[in-house]
């Protein structure tokens, strides 16, 4: 079995025959996509204000004019992960209504070697959502995006980030989308669920210790910004997230609430 894909072909699949050397085509993963252009993602080198090569993905909306675009930043969970070039349904479904995507791999993102990585322990709300300002930055003086119709998207990490966007800086974004994004680091290091006791070491070193580094935390942690908020947000939440819970979620709005913002 063979599987084909890039980054404006959702997967096709194949049987090879070695003995006769054929490929016969199997079937299409999303044929319903066939009759629409997808947008080609362009790799870009973006440089952070302190020297890191920052290895974005820029997904420009076909037939329109490419400058002054609406445009989304769409940021990865883990956030030891990374966005990859290829075929990606967020990125396609938003490029298809007019926006533009951005998809950054931040410091911290995996794939990059030992000091990409470790360039972002105790750097939540630091220098890595530094590196996504660098990056809307470049996009703006590109003549790409607009810079007053640029939003914040990304589940997990991504979704913490659309909230320190919102909150750390609140004149930057249009709007925010949370999705699954905790909203105080603290309770979000104490709700680790047993089976993940493994890793608590790896996050106690990567963004702090709730018990030494409390005030640390609770100053990288949107939830005690809350009164900064100022953009319409959508925030999603699944009720039996065993990671981050519920909470991290509902805190948020009311936090929002009693800082007395309008439709909160």
């Amino acid at each position: 079995m063979v599987a084909y894909s890039a980054d404006v072909q959702p997967a096709d699949f194949y049987l090879y025959d070695r003995a006769s050397k054929k490929l016969t085509h199997l079937f299409a993963g999303r044929p319903e996509l066939s009759k629409y252009t997808l947008a080609p993602m362009k790799p870009v080198v973006i440089k952070s204000r302190d020297g890191l090569d920052l290895v974005c993905y820029l997904t420009l909306p076909v037939g329109v004019e490419l400058k002054n675009l609406p445009m989304v930043l769409q940021v990865h969970g883990g956030p030891w992960a990374r966005d990859d070039w290829g075929y990606q349904p967020y990125t396609q479904w938003l490029a298809n209504r007019g926006y533009a995507v951005l998809s950054v791999n931040y410091r911290g993102s995996t794939g990059f070697g030992k000091k990409f990585l470790h360039a972002g322990d105790r750097e939540w709300a630091g220098k890595m959502h530094d590196d996504l300002v660098d990056a809307v930055n470049w996009a703006v003086n590109e003549g790409v995006a607009d810079p007053k119709r640029v939003a914040i998207f990304g589940g997990s990490y991504g979704g913490y980030a659309a909230l320190v966007g919102a909150t750390f800086t609140p004149d930057l974004f249009a709007c925010a989308v949370d999705i699954v994004g905790p909203s105080n680091l603290i309770t979000l290091i104490k709700s680790i669920p047993p089976y993940w006791a493994p890793a608590l070491k790896m996050f106690t070193m990567r963004l702090g210790d709730p018990v030494k580094d409390e005030e640390f935390l609770k100053a990288r942690s949107p939830l005690f910004k809350a009164d900064r908020i100022k953009i319409p947000m959508l925030i999603a939440q699944g009720a039996n997230d065993p990671h981050v819970k519920q909470a991290e979620s509902e805190q948020i709005g009311p936090a929002n609430r009693r800082a007395g913002k309008p439709g909160a």
